[in-house]
């Protein structure tokens, strides 16, 4: 059977195809064979930043949980969702009991202070959340594990920057692993895993690595920041008092 050119010559005209000697005895009107495009051997993944359908569709893997607002281009991924419902459960039900609280505890090595849990904290600022952050927070002369317990206490949620810094400090069993061990024993604790593994956090803290949170090889820190700012986010009827039943 003869081969039909079209692949190298092309049949752009019918003096062409009867050139052709595969369409050449074709009596009727000529229509060239479509061209062939090979298909990916990989599926393109969206970005963090891309678009999603609203009311919690997924793109690529990626979904959108309850809080995320409809206008939002964030994206999430499933481990995610699974790990930060509880905490937004818990967001929910403090702003009805104690409107008053401060969004975010934000838990950090000291050697991060003005590094990158400073670029944290600004970033959530930014993005209108209240942060309790030791930097701006501790006055100068107050007792600081009085100071950090009256933070615990003050704040809706927390996040842990993980960090190589913050692995040596909870290692070494200072302030840090104190103020992790009263944000895990409730569902409070949101961690960031930054410049670090989960497995070199598994080393020093299997109970936190247990925690799904977010993580910087995953999404920049201005994504993080904006999930947190959507996490931590309540109406306004949420914030009222709990109205008695009578």
């Amino acid at each position: 059977m003869s081969s039909c050119t079209a692949p190298v010559r092309g049949h752009r005209s019918s003096a062409a195809a009867a050139a052709c000697p595969a369409c050449s005895s074709r009596r009727s009107g000529y229509s060239p064979p479509r061209p062939y495009y090979p298909q990916p051997d990989y599926t393109p993944q969206s970005r963090s930043g891309g678009g999603a359908s609203s009311g919690g569709g997924s793109i690529s893997g990626r979904t959108r949980p309850r809080w995320s607002p409809s206008t939002s281009s964030l994206t999430y991924t499933p481990a995610e969702v699974r790990a930060l419902t509880p905490v937004r459960r818990t967001v929910e039900l403090r702003a009805r009991q104690e409107p008053g609280l401060c969004d975010v505890f934000l838990c950090h090595a000291w050697d991060d202070r003005r590094g990158a849990a400073a670029e944290l904290n600004n970033l959530l600022v930014a993005e209108g959340v209240s942060v309790w952050f030791s930097e701006k927070d501790i006055v100068l002369g107050q007792p600081f594990l009085r100071e950090i317990d009256r933070g615990l206490a003050r704040s809706r949620t927390g996040l842990v920057l993980v960090t190589p810094a913050l692995l040596k400090r909870v290692d070494r069993r200072g302030v840090s692993d104190k103020e992790l061990s009263e944000l895990l024993a409730r569902d409070l604790l949101i961690p960031v895993v930054h410049e670090t593994t989960y497995d070199d956090l598994r080393k020093v803290s299997p109970l936190l690595a247990s925690r799904n949170g977010l993580n910087t090889a995953d999404d920049s820190m201005e994504d993080i920041a904006a999930k947190i700012a959507e996490l931590v986010a309540v109406e306004e009827d949420l914030t009222a008092p709990l109205r008695s039943a009578n």
